[in-house]
């Protein structure tokens, strides 16, 4: 197998763009976290502290997220340097390393996505109860 010193470069526009919505996931999830922490100071429901863990276990995935989404252009650097050096072998072994983290990055956010969506179904089912009683 020959891989072009072209092929791991295609991971920087990919990559690069995932990593941006990563960030502003972490953002907003950050803003909504100082939201329910000041309404937590303030009232101190059980309702508020179990969003603030969800969203907890939430900053934890994106933080893990971004760690595996720069390793993946960590790698990829790495496997463009070792065919610049025509070491090829090594190059095609970065290379695949760079798509392993890559994949383990989109796991990560399939779990928080999903995370996500329970929280917000929990979150709209008394909406969705008081329909039913319709």
């Amino acid at each position: 197998m020959t891989l072009h010193i072209e092929t791991p470069a295609l991971l920087f526009s990919a990559t690069s763009l995932i990593l941006l919505a990563y960030t502003n996931r972490f953002l907003t999830i950050a803003q909504i976290v100082r939201g329910l922490k000041k309404n937590y100071d303030e009232h101190h429901t059980k309702t508020i502290l179990l969003q603030i863990k969800n969203l907890n276990l939430r900053l934890s995935l994106i933080r893990y997220m971004q760690l595996f989404g720069v390793l993946c252009l960590f790698l990829s650097v790495f496997a463009m340097f070792c065919l610049f050096l025509e070491q090829q072998t090594m190059g095609i072994y970065l290379f695949g390393a760079s798509l392993f983290t890559l994949l383990i990055s989109l796991g990560i956010s399939f779990w928080e996505i999903s995370i996500s969506v329970t929280a917000l179904r929990l979150h709209l089912s008394d909406l969705m109860e008081e329909e039913d009683k319709k």
